[in-house]
């Protein structure tokens, strides 16, 4: 039960459409009728908003740590602890990527995935964030930078621990995969826009 309940609050949680709801508040309309159609930061940014963009960053990294460290606090002296963390996790991740509230039609998982792998373990988070950035500033292409943040977690969680997420972490970086699989199409014909390209 605890495991139906911590994936239940992390699905909660993650299915808030940050992105989408501050758009329409700032007068910059449907932002699922511009760029890519995605509800993250990264089409938010494309309204012209840095701002905007940016706070919807923070949001969906915090829609993504909170549910799994109120489950570190709330089932952590449950004998298997790990598995209402996990669900935690995931849960926020699949909310974020299709929240009912949009018919099931959301974002791609990667700034949410950043918070949950905070929450999971500092190094893991830590990981996860040298890489999306460091991708980032030197290819300046997104979609890349959050594909390699998320094989980045998983290793992380590997190499540092706690090796009992290192499953979910992987589930979780086949579905972001998985969602960018356009995005891997263009990057292969060398047509991905980069940050800050208004297409």
């Amino acid at each position: 039960m605890n495991l139906l309940y911590a994936t239940l609050l992390g699905y909660a949680l993650g299915s808030i459409p940050f992105g989408l709801l501050l758009s329409l508040a700032a007068g910059k309309g449907d932002i699922r009728q511009i760029g890519s159609g995605n509800i993250g930061a990264t089409n938010v940014l494309r309204t012209g908003s840095k701002w905007l963009a940016a706070v919807t960053l923070l949001l969906d990294l915090g829609k993504g740590f909170l549910p799994v460290f109120l489950a570190w606090h709330l089932f952590a002296h449950d004998g298997s602890w790990h598995s209402p963390i996990a669900g935690a996790a995931i849960g926020a991740v699949l909310g974020h990527c299709f929240p009912v509230w949009l018919k099931f039609k959301g974002g791609k998982g990667v700034a949410t995935n950043a918070g949950v792998s905070f929450g999971v373990a500092w190094p893991i988070g830590l990981a996860y964030a040298l890489v999306w950035i460091g991708v980032l500033a030197g290819f300046r292409i997104s979609s890349l930078a959050g594909m390699s943040a998320v094989v980045a977690a998983v290793a992380a969680a590997a190499m540092f621990g706690p090796v009992e997420f290192v499953p979910v972490m992987a589930v979780i970086a086949v579905l972001v995969l998985w969602l960018h699989r356009a995005n891997i199409a263009r990057l292969r014909e060398g047509t991905e826009p980069k940050v800050g390209s208004k297409k």
